[in-house]
């Protein structure tokens, strides 16, 4: 039952989050996914529904780094890779995460990599 309500609650931040980006229409979105060892990030265009661009902390080599260095590290890869694909701007999707921590990195790097979120 506990486990039920949490998964609720969880879809309904998620929720909250999406319906504020849909006012953003036209714009692509950075989701972002934090697994307790990794963290994944994508642009996606929801008019065409397909992903753009995409990057992952399994795809970056780092040695003994703390988790919000390698989020970072995923932010800047992957405002690189957005640059490249002649994407400028998009939407940030935390989905149901708070906005500190590894997410907040990971957009910090979005942002010094020169990608407007």
């Amino acid at each position: 039952m506990k486990t039920k309500k949490i998964q609720q609650r969880r879809k309904r931040r998620a929720n909250r989050v999406r319906i504020a980006l849909e006012n953003a229409s036209g714009r692509l979105r950075v989701s972002v996914f934090r697994s307790l060892n990794h963290i994944y990030a994508q642009i996606i265009d929801d008019q065409a529904q397909k992903t753009i661009v995409s990057s992952s902390s399994l795809k970056i080599k780092q040695e003994k780094a703390d988790k919000k260095a390698i989020a970072k590290s995923v932010g800047l890869d992957l405002a690189k890779k957005a640059l490249n694909a002649k994407v400028e701007q998009a939407c940030f999707d935390r989905g149901a995460y708070l906005y500190h921590g590894r997410i907040k990195s990971l957009a910090e790097g979005l942002r010094e990599g020169g990608l407007k979120i």
